[in-house]
């Protein structure tokens, strides 16, 4: 069985948008009440988070943003129109972000086979200089410049599976070719970015590949993009770790979203990735919570990703039969994707 790390604290739920605000810490409740269930309890490697830096922050933020997110400490500012604090947001911000470094650390040095920090406020909306759609700091891209700046990794692929597109960790590293931001994202959707034509810029043109899709798609349609198009690019760009932001918004009756994927569908893609993981960069996989508004979905589907980042899923054969589904809009997806695309990455010509 491998050995998976995760990052809980009960401070990350004191960060609070308001009673009827999706992004709540019912969430993470029910995160934690999964969690403590007998067969998961006692098989999990716990992380504790720790408050990040401001040389941390600084990878990704601007120094005047940071500043205004510190003076909201023991209040409630609204900072845009989906997004505000509370008295203890700057708090759970910093150990949202220190909590995901200390499980890539612990990930690039073995000391886990992998981890998932289950942490608030998501991120991957986070700007530079502003919060969005439910974010404050952009924890996934601040990991991907640490493992590069401080544990020598020389390449960072990012996989957004959310049901929104990352437009704060695109514009991160929209000019770097050392990070590979591949996302599948409902479009047109929040926050109107994600358009396929969106390829990165300068050295970086290519290093971005946006899978926007209408409404509908479910576990055959994420299968095939996974295993006919990621697949190959993340082979011939060898990351030397691999980062998901997974939002849970793309589950069959999410209250935000139109994707149709299963718990199932869920593990079969956490499978493709930890096996591309294995094949190019030894293992090192690390996962962030990003959206998910269904709490049974969310508990459902996060399930079976641990299971099979345990290695104990009880059908994987299942999911290996999954992964091998190819639906008619699937093969049209991909071989759109595959035209596009094989510009910049010759493996898919």
């Amino acid at each position: 069985m491998a050995k998976t790390g995760i990052v809980r604290d009960n401070r990350y739920m004191e960060h609070f948008m308001g009673d009827y605000h999706p992004e709540s810490p019912s969430r993470l409740q029910a995160i934690y009440t999964m969690l403590d269930e007998p067969e998961m309890k006692d098989s999990l490697v716990e992380i504790p988070p720790r408050f990040c830096t401001e040389e941390e922050l600084l990878y990704i933020h601007s120094p005047a943003y940071i500043s205004r997110i510190q003076s909201t400490a023991g209040r409630a500012v609204r900072l845009d129109p989906d997004t505000s604090t509370s008295p203890q947001t700057w708090e759970a911000a910093q150990l949202a972000v220190g909590g995901f470094l200390e499980a890539v650390d612990r990930v690039s040095s073995r000391e886990v086979d992998n981890a998932f920090a289950f942490v608030r406020p998501p991120g991957h909306h986070a700007e530079a200089d502003r919060s969005g759609g439910f974010c404050i700091f952009n924890n996934v891209a601040i990991g991907a410049v640490h493992a590069m700046k401080k544990l020598g990794h020389s390449r960072v692929l990012i996989v957004d599976w959310d049901l929104h597109h990352g437009n704060g960790t695109m514009h991160s590293f929209y000019h770097d070719p050392r990070v590979l931001y591949f996302s599948t994202h409902q479009f047109p959707h929040y926050p109107g970015s994600g358009r396929m034509e969106e390829v990165g810029s300068g050295e970086g043109r290519g290093a971005t590949v946006n899978v926007p899709l209408s409404p509908g798609p479910g576990d055959a349609e994420y299968s095939a993009i996974f295993r006919e198009i990621l697949a190959p690019i993340a082979r011939q760009f060898q990351p030397g770790m691999i980062m998901v932001s997974a939002g849970f918004d793309t589950y069959h009756l999410d209250p935000l979203g139109g994707m149709r994927v299963t718990p199932e569908g869920y593990a079969m893609m956490t499978k493709m990735l930890l096996e591309l993981g294995e094949e190019t960069c030894g293992g090192r996989v690390v996962f962030i919570l990003e959206g998910g508004y269904h709490l049974g979905g969310l508990s459902d589907s996060i399930r079976s990703v641990l299971h099979v980042m345990r290695g104990d899923h009880p059908s994987v054969s299942g999911i290996h039969a999954l992964s091998e589904i190819t639906a008619p809009s699937a093969q049209h997806i991909v071989q759109t994707l595959r035209d596009f695309f094989k510009t910049y990455w010759p493996v898919l010509g």
